[in-house]
């Protein structure tokens, strides 16, 4: 089945403040006889995962047979990016189709819609919507409040980051989220169980019209809270640890390593290691990984019992990933592979299953994709593009390469082969990823190179937006690390 589609009704959206949406028909009315239904869409977010995905390789001793059973049925694509390595950005960016360079939207506030620029463009749920479509959701798909705001019949967060216990497992003294361990004791007092019950129950359901639906899982975000029986599939006497390189400081610019560490507030690298806490961090990432593994697997067979599973197409990704120890560093927010990858999936009609896409990609193609998919008009104001050239053949020839921000000036761009990366400084690092896949030595300086490094700069943003928002973790750590210069 092509991927292109016929849509059952032509329209075209007018954009106002305030997502006001008038539709216009574009032909006169169709007679009346049964037109084909459009296919359905299932978003599935993973809070702050990386590639410790067993399809991803990132971790050997990652287990995730519901996520990897996904991606054999569709395309995983194996070099994908956010456009920003916080939680807010990227998702607005995702949702908007904008870059945070252009919306201003870089850290965990502001809200999309103070952004004059994006605050002119339809979220995805609010477009599928004016489409006509049943619009639901759980869970985390935008940050926060947005999730009521943009995200139609929104049925809660069940609970979000919780249920905490009444004090810290771990002896971490900082933010409250920062924790780790075996917590609650059994799976249904866990929010995403919650998510996944609802999605079921929701998939169950007879739709009149294609149904547009958005699950967001809240684990492994910290606190990286599951029960028991998920660290027991990770015993602590056979973790590895990832692969980190003595001194791997030592060639970056000050000003990454000023972004990357100030006003920041996970725990330092130093403090874990001085406090033998880095094997328990994986283990419970590890932990955590696999039990939401198991939540997006009873949302699969919710959707593979209904009958609306030939025609759905299921986007699952993540906003951003997470570094264990690698560079120095817990968390996100830097412009590394370890904060930037992020698993993608796409599987539905017509999409040949099993493939791999190594080409690099941006959460940003997400929404013209799935436009492009259901048969839907592209939105001219989207500044990703769609990826159904590299559905229908992973090798096709792409010209486009991958861009992460955190702040105006600090930018990563991604290719097939190689990362390159700017400070708002002038600074830079680039990684040779075929000969350095862990990004130890950078060759910002090596003869040779000058003509990918050429090619790499050029697609670097020409304006940046100013910062909106202000008292953030970011919005600091950025104001920290241009003080220093």
């Amino acid at each position: 089945m092509p991927l292109a589609r016929l849509r059952p009704r032509r329209l075209r959206i007018a954009h106002a403040l305030g997502f006001a949406a008038t539709l216009i028909p574009l032909a006169l009315p169709l007679p009346a006889v049964q037109q084909p239904r459009a296919p359905n869409v299932l978003l599935i977010a993973v809070d702050d995962l990386n590639d410790w995905v067993g399809c991803l390789g990132g971790h050997p001793q990652a287990k995730t047979p519901n996520i990897d059973r996904l991606a054999s049925r569709g395309v995983l694509f194996s070099n994908a990016h956010c456009q920003s390595p916080v939680c807010n950005p990227s998702r607005a960016s995702m949702m908007t189709g904008l870059y945070p360079a252009t919306s201003g939207v870089y850290f965990l506030n502001p809200d999309f819609r103070r952004s004059k620029v994006a605050a002119k463009c339809v979220p995805m749920p609010m477009r599928y919507e004016a489409e006509g479509y049943a619009v639901s959701g759980a869970g985390k798909i935008f940050h926060g409040k947005q999730n009521r705001r943009y995200l139609p019949n929104h049925a809660g967060s069940f609970g979000g980051f919780g249920p905490r216990p009444e004090e810290k497992l771990t002896s971490f003294p900082g933010h409250a989220l920062w924790d780790w361990g075996a917590f609650p004791e059994s799976d249904a007092q866990m929010p995403d169980s919650k998510i996944a019950a609802w999605a079921v129950q929701r998939l169950a359901q007879e739709f009149d019209d294609p149904f547009f639906l958005a699950i967001g899982f809240f684990r492994p975000h910290v606190p990286q809270y599951v029960p028991q029986k998920w660290f027991e599939l990770h015993p602590a006497e056979t973790l590895q640890l990832p692969r980190t390189l003595p001194g791997d400081l030592s060639d970056l610019p000050d000003y990454g390593i000023h972004l990357t560490r100030l006003e920041h507030v996970a725990p330092t690298h130093e403090w874990v290691v001085e406090n033998k806490e880095w094997k328990p961090l994986v283990r419970s990432y590890l932990a955590c990984v696999s039990f939401v593994d198991a939540q997006v697997g009873k949302v699969l067979d919710a959707l593979d019992a209904s009958a609306r599973a030939a025609d759905t197409f299921v986007v699952l990704y993540s906003d951003h990933g997470f570094h264990l120890g690698e560079k120095e560093r817990w968390a996100k927010r830097s412009l590394w592979e370890d904060s930037t990858r992020v698993p993608l999936i796409v599987v539905g009609p017509g999409i040949e299953p099993g493939r791999v896409c190594r080409k690099p990609v941006e959460l940003l193609d997400v929404y013209p994709t799935v436009l492009a998919l259901t048969g839907h008009d592209a939105d001219l104001a989207h500044e990703g593009q769609s990826l159904v050239p590299l559905l229908e053949d992973v090798d096709a020839e792409w010209l486009q390469l991958a861009r992460t921000s955190f702040g105006p000036g600090n930018v990563s761009i991604r290719s097939e082969r190689y990362r390159y990366v700017h400070y708002n400084d002038g600074t830079e690092e680039f990684y040779d990823h075929e000969r350095d896949p862990h990004e130890w030595t950078n060759r910002i300086a090596e003869p040779g190179l000058e003509t990918e490094i050429a090619r790499h700069r050029a697609q670097l943003p020409r304006n940046y937006h100013p910062v909106l928002g202000k008292g953030s973790t970011g919005h600091k750590a950025f104001e920290a690390s241009e003080l220093r210069k």
